[in-house]
């Protein structure tokens, strides 16, 4: 494995520890009953604040939750390339072998996904349609900074023209702000919800682009 590699290896661990840690350390340092149903939830006086302070606009939950699905769109699309290329090519290991780690990729994300449904950490600051929902890690948080980095990395490698590929690039990167930061200001999401889910996808989007790198186009 090359310098390059084995420094995003290790920075990819580290977020990954540092994500585990910080699910531990939420629930056991400052945990009240804060939350809506007499839910407790850790780090609690630094969350109420945050949460007062941005109050709630469910808008704005419904403008992200709604395009949330755009992440899901470049799912499928990157799955019906690889679908394409495996019956093109009249072999499953012949697809591009960064599609194939892209698809174990999004059944990685899923599977958290579906595991923290299951384990709750902590429950939404807010009643959805007047019931309490899990919260942590901000599961659209996570969708977009886990498919939307990886579809940048496959679009830097796929699109030849340089200005279609730049102004995609930027049209991603500002989506992605939009979406996290639009979340976080939605305040259906405590705080720790929202780092939780960048600290969980910035380790699995490195792990991706160190795995990729492994194997030379």
């Amino acid at each position: 494995m090359k310098k390059e590699n084995q420094r995003s290896f290790c920075i990819a661990t580290c977020m990954l520890l540092a994500f585990l840690l910080w699910t531990v350390v939420i629930k056991l340092v400052d945990v009240e009953a804060i939350g809506p149903q007499e839910s407790s939830v850790g780090f609690a006086t630094i969350n109420r604040f945050i949460h007062n302070l941005t109050g709630v606009h469910m808008s704005l939950y419904t403008i992200t939750d709604w395009l949330g699905l755009v992440p899901l769109v470049f799912v499928m699309g990157f799955a019906l390339l690889g679908l394409v290329q495996w019956i093109k090519r009249k072999h499953l290991l012949k697809v591009d072998y960064d599609i194939l780690v892209l698809g174990g990729f999004c059944i990685v994300v899923l599977a958290v996904y579906v595991l923290f449904e299951i384990l709750v950490v902590n429950y939404r600051p807010v009643l959805i349609n007047e019931i309490l929902e899990a919260s942590y890690p901000s599961s659209t948080t996570m969708l977009v900074m886990c498919v939307m980095p990886v579809s940048i990395m496959q679009f830097n490698v796929r699109i030849k023209n340089n200005v279609l590929k730049r102004c995609a690039v930027s049209a991603m990167i500002a989506f992605i702000a939009f979406m996290v930061i639009g979340r976080f200001l939605s305040g259906v999401h405590w705080f720790t919800d929202i780092i939780g889910g960048a600290l969980l996808s910035a380790g699995l989007v490195l792990l991706y682009r160190t795995i990729i790198r492994l194997k030379v186009r």
